[in-house]
């Protein structure tokens, strides 16, 4: 059987912060620079030094993006820190266009919108093997506060929780190694299937 159906279809990664994503993206991207490519998103935020509009980000006004929600433009959107920030589908499908596949790091927010949409991708969750090893992953960082690791440990928990709904993700994976995790999931962006993992019992 070819992989090529599932390879055209987007991939939805989702996961909590610090479960691997980055790590396991940049594998991917290394290994194969030419299969894939990530979808440039909106923004109503300004630009940071070094930043160009329509590589990190197309930036536009506030009314411009409330102008793109109105015409449903977005495939998700989102709002944090008073800005929004959202996926158009003509984003997605200009991937689609240049035989790449598109990946899309999405939160939980997102991925309920898109399943309310006609996008159709395959929807993988990276999870963490416990909640110790999250906290533990978050700290070694050095770049967050005792505060902010204890926000990103609760963001987590709801992640989780949406995980656990049945017919939420059509695979998951848990990086409880990174060469494991890798392996997983250069079969499941090229196309592939793979027995998917279950979720380790969580402590609530």
């Amino acid at each position: 059987m070819s992989p090529l159906p599932d390879f055209i279809r987007p991939l939805v990664l989702s996961g909590p912060s610090g479960a691997g994503k980055s790590s396991l993206l940049q594998r991917l991207f290394a290994e194969f620079p030419d299969k894939f490519a990530f979808s440039v998103s909106h923004t109503t935020r300004a630009p940071r030094p070094g930043e160009k509009d329509g590589k990190e980000y197309h930036f536009v006004s506030r009314d411009t993006f409330l102008h793109l929600i109105d015409q449903s433009a977005f495939i998700e959107h989102a709002e944090f820190s008073g800005n929004f920030y959202g996926t158009s589908f003509q984003a997605v499908n200009s991937i689609s266009q240049l035989g790449k596949r598109c990946i899309l790091d999405i939160e939980v927010q997102g991925v309920r919108q898109i399943k309310n949409t006609s996008l159709n991708p395959v929807y993988l969750f990276i999870a963490p093997p416990s909640m110790d090893a999250l906290r533990s992953r978050l700290v070694s960082r050095g770049t967050e506060t005792d505060a902010a690791v204890d926000k990103r440990m609760k963001t987590a928990l709801n992640e989780i929780s949406y995980a656990k709904e049945s017919g939420a993700h059509d695979m998951i994976i848990v990086n409880d190694n990174l060469d494991r995790a890798y392996s997983l999931f250069k079969k499941v962006a090229l196309g592939e299937k793979i027995v998917t993992d279950n979720l380790p019992v969580f402590n609530d």
